[in-house]
């Protein structure tokens, strides 16, 4: 199971979420976001990391040149999509993981429009759970996100049975800080489901 942190800002958040043992951490490169950081910041908290655990960014409607140069930048080793961004502008060179929003209404056959070696499924809101059943079946891998923590989190994983989950809001004890008691237990939780 991938499990992945998402919205760290910190040197001291990122190695508390991989010694609780997270596979993967999210860097926020959306301006919009209070979760922010810059390239800078992010590689800066990258470098202090150790080897093994899988370095996100998350881009909002960002030029395919842009997030291809951040990540050669910073050292990604994926870009997790959150726009409106189709297989046709992917960024080229970088394993890509596509956001999609999830409703009421859900088509699984617009699901092949997107090349990702990846589909994070999350709520219409941030910090707002959707139907995890819905994601049950999809012939891809599939990460599950929105309103995950420690009380729901193998709930998920037992109706979705997703390739990882991925949580963030929930897990903070402000926008951008982590709760280190929420995310050890979002993470145990998470594992021996």
């Amino acid at each position: 199971m991938m499990v992945k942190i998402c919205g760290i800002t910190n040197l001291e958040d990122a190695l508390a979420a991989i010694d609780g043992g997270a596979s993967a951490l999210g860097f926020n490169f959306w301006p919009g976001s209070p979760r922010y950081v810059t390239p800078q910041r992010a590689r800066a908290v990258m470098g202090e990391l150790p080897a093994g655990v899988w370095k996100v960014g998350v881009f909002v409607d960002e030029a395919p040149e842009t997030v291809a140069a951040v990540a050669r930048e910073v050292g990604l080793d994926v870009a997790q999509l959150h726009g409106h961004e189709t297989g046709s502008n992917f960024p080229q060179g970088v394993r890509v993981w596509k956001a999609i929003r999830i409703g009421g209404h859900f088509d699984r056959a617009g699901l092949d429009q997107y090349p990702a070696e990846a589909l994070l499924l999350d709520g219409m809101a941030n910090g707002v759970a959707f139907d995890w059943t819905l994601a049950a079946g999809v012939p891809r891998k599939v990460i599950v996100a929105g309103g995950l923590d420690a009380s729901n989190v193998a709930q998920a994983i037992t109706q979705a049975r997703p390739w990882g989950v991925d949580a963030c809001s929930r897990l903070e004890s402000a926008p951008g800080k982590k709760d280190h008691v929420k995310m050890a237990q979002f993470l145990k939780a998470a594992l021996s489901a």
